[in-house]
């Protein structure tokens, strides 16, 4: 089938350059099937180098190879000649890419996950599966709607849950800095930091996108998604040093960080549109966010007193910081308004989508144990702590 794949590209692309006049019907020998494949090979991602770029390196150096050269080259690949190498050599493509580079001892340009992080995905894949798949108008009970689109699900997740475990040790090991020094590690201390924080350096998700392009998956608007996550890891390593620190903070960030949390499930959904070849439904992405918003704000007020403890991003915990006790009743209007859009456009969605999107967050209320969920249950602010150092240092005590 791989054969008969790469067979059916070389007469996509020549029937492309006839339509061109680079071509005609009657030179579909050697020399059309040559430049046909040099075509597909060109096309093809390779690391950062865009199509721009590839045509200057092809301008520069085409005109210092020679055949002498061509040959030369294929002997010090092979030790043979140069004809039974040729159409190898046009048909590299990322997967060759990923083989080559496991010769290597330094994987860090390698799209690669744990089984900790797969473990730490698995309950929002499900969430994702049951809440979602009805939006692509797939039926959660029958197996092959799963299955079928799974494996890239869950390598995405995976991979941004591996990314999003070393930003926690990043927050945790500034939060137990003192504990560290008192230890006599310090610079171990400093050299988790310093070596989870170069994670963040650069391109992080260059790996990832590469496997998503390299399949035909990647889109701009998955890439945006990617940097919201990065921003949002970001904003929540500036809040936490921050609160650690008994600086100020805004509240633009804390809303916009809020906001950006959920970016992998936007992430999950972008991707099944395209693992299913469908256009985004714009009404469907803007109702899914408001309803991420709302969750991520009951999550928060359940996890209030573990995300204190271990130093991570919480709305409640930001806004306790900057309104004090008032904390409650301004966390509320910005609640009350994501919720007026929620029920608006939840009128909008078909009735029958509407209804099961319903149940299922009745659902997954009673699952998660939490008073809060939105829209269906009660909404229930956990009792304030105002001192958050303080509280924490004793919980730590007490462990």
């Amino acid at each position: 089938m791989d054969e008969l794949r790469k067979l059916e590209d070389v007469q996509r692309m020549l029937t492309f350059l006839q339509s061109r006049g680079l071509v005609t019907t009657s030179s579909h020998d050697d020399s059309s099937s040559f430049l046909a494949k040099l075509i597909l090979f060109l096309v093809q991602p390779c690391g950062e180098l865009d199509l721009g770029k590839k045509c200057s390196l092809v301008s520069e150096y085409t005109p210092k190879i020679s055949a002498a050269f061509l040959k030369e080259a294929s002997k010090c690949i092979t030790g043979k000649g140069h004809g039974e190498n040729c159409e190898n050599a046009l048909q590299l493509d990322c997967a060759h890419k990923l083989e080559s580079s496991s010769l290597h001892t330094d994987f860090e340009e390698m799209a690669m996950v744990g089984l900790d992080a797969m473990q730490r995905a698995n309950s929002t894949l499900e969430d994702f599966c049951r809440s979602y798949f009805m939006f692509h108008g797939m039926d959660i009970n029958k197996p092959q709607s799963i299955f079928q689109y799974l494996p890239m699900l869950s390598f995405t997740e995976s991979y941004i849950y591996q990314l999003d475990a070393l930003n926690e040790k990043t927050l945790h090991a500034a939060s137990s800095e003192m504990t560290i020094s008192e230890r006599g590690t310090e610079v171990e201390g400093q050299w988790l930091i310093a070596r989870c924080a170069s994670s963040f350096k650069g391109a992080p998700f260059r790996p990832l996108s590469c496997v998503l392009e390299c399949h035909g998956l990647l889109t701009k608007r998955m890439q945006d998604e990617f940097k919201s996550g990065e921003e949002y890891w970001a904003l929540e390593r500036k809040l936490c040093y921050a609160l650690m620190n008994k600086m100020e903070i805004v509240v633009e960030d804390v809303v916009k960080a809020i906001h950006l949390k959920s970016f992998d499930y936007r992430v999950l959904n972008l991707l099944l549109y395209r693992l299913r070849g469908e256009e985004v439904d714009e009404l469907h992405m803007e109702f899914l966010s408001i309803s991420e918003f709302l969750v991520e704000v009951a999550d928060d007020l359940f996890d209030y007193e573990e995300d204190v403890i271990e130093n991570s991003f919480n709305i409640l915990r930001m806004f306790v910081k900057m309104y004090g006790a008032s904390a409650p009743t301004v966390l509320a209007k910005y609640i009350a308004e994501a919720e007026d859009k929620y029920n608006n456009l939840l009128k909008r969605l078909d009735p029958q989508l509407s209804l099961n999107y319903q149940r299922r967050c009745v659902e997954a209320t009673k699952e998660g144990g939490s008073a809060s969920a939105h829209p269906l249950g009660a909404w229930s602010i956990p009792p304030l702590i105002l001192d958050g150092e303080f509280y924490r240092s004793n919980m730590l005590d007490q462990r």
